[in-house]
């Protein structure tokens, strides 16, 4: 991994071995790459190639004559009043908690949850299972109103503030990101997984349903990058305890990059990981008897806070939206193992 998530914790100095190195590894991913593709067509020409292909011949002619054989076209039968509708005027059918996400109350898997408490009604009938087939035909109400899924997609970057909390609503009613972003858009959007109420910094929010189940989910990665605060300096033997891996007791937890944001000041750490456990950053800290002051989450997934303000946000730009797509469809690539690197504690 390049030092490019550190700028922000490493002293800036001109080091000429390090620009180097850092020179030689572009070349050397540039030229990686220009093989990737170069191999990438090639295979593509050879299925073409192979697609044009003409079959063997046979001794056996063909009789001009010869007609050829009557299909049996069979047309499928209304199904009845009682049956549930299926792919209706071209319209596929989809989870109902995938169909909740389409309709931007929450990600899949929140939806989950929503959907086993018994909160969501297909066809005037309350509905528990997460899985249950539905599509643009059915009535599907949550909360007393009806859902339609989303045309408008809608992506905005946040940097969240302390003390909101990542909801789309509070019982207790207290603040939420929501609050912040009202003037964004009129569709319903929802934080792209969650952010402490003491814990500031990158926070996603979309209506993308397919986007959102991406991103939260284990398998792909995702790469965050955290400013910690701590209450006391962070000792070198604790630092290589943090890389060689720490146990939870939710399991073992590695960072995938460390470094002292100053020298002077070893209570300030950037630390890299890609799990999304719950309050993993403030549990390895917590773990080895540091309090945790602040915790500032500077990226997400490549995007940063850079040009937004605490408590502003932006849209995010075309370009933006497509790398996050793209690196999802790369999950087995970049996801396939993760490289532990750090600065030099001493």
């Amino acid at each position: 991994m390049s030092q490019q998530p550190f700028q922000k914790f490493i002293n800036p100095k001109n080091n000429a071995a390090i620009k180097e190195k850092h020179k030689q590894d572009k070349k050397r991913i540039k030229k990686q790459r220009a093989v990737d593709i170069e191999k990438h067509f090639e295979e593509k020409r050879a299925a073409r190639t192979r697609g044009f292909e003409k079959p063997p011949v046979t001794e056996k002619k063909f009789n001009k004559r010869q007609k050829y054989p009557q299909q049996k076209i069979e047309i499928p039968q209304k199904s009845s009043s009682t049956e549930p509708a299926k792919n209706q005027a071209g319209l596929s059918e989809m989870p109902l908690n995938k169909f909740l996400a389409h309709c931007g109350v929450t990600s899949r898997r929140d939806a989950v949850s929503l959907i086993i408490e018994g909160k969501v009604s297909v066809n005037k009938k309350i509905v528990t299972q997460p899985a249950f087939k539905v599509n643009e035909k059915d009535d599907v109400f949550y909360n007393g109103k009806k859902l339609y899924v989303t045309r408008n997609l809608v992506y905005i970057l946040l940097n969240k503030p302390k003390d909101y909390i990542t909801t789309t609503d509070d019982p207790q009613n207290r603040k939420t990101v929501l609050q912040l972003t009202k003037a964004a858009t009129d569709q319903r959007i929802y934080p792209v997984g969650r952010l402490d109420r003491n814990t500031s910094g990158v926070l996603l929010l979309t209506n993308d349903g397919d986007l959102t189940q991406t991103l939260t989910h284990p398998s792909f990665n995702i790469k965050k990058v955290y400013e910690v605060k701590l209450d006391k300096p962070l000792t070198k033997a604790d630092f290589e305890k943090i890389l060689n891996g720490i146990k939870l007791e939710d399991g073992e937890i590695f960072a995938d990059a460390l470094a002292y944001a100053d020298t002077k000041d070893k209570s300030v750490i950037g630390i890299e990981l890609h799990s999304g456990r719950n309050r993993i950053v403030r549990r390895i800290f917590e773990h080895l008897g540091y309090d945790v002051k602040g915790l500032d989450r500077v990226m997400y997934a490549n995007l940063t806070k850079k040009n937004v303000e605490r408590g502003k946000w932006r849209y995010l730009g075309e370009k933006e939206i497509r790398l996050l797509k793209f690196m999802n469809k790369q999950k087995n690539i970049s996801g396939a193992g993760v490289n532990k690197k750090h600065t030099d504690p001493k």
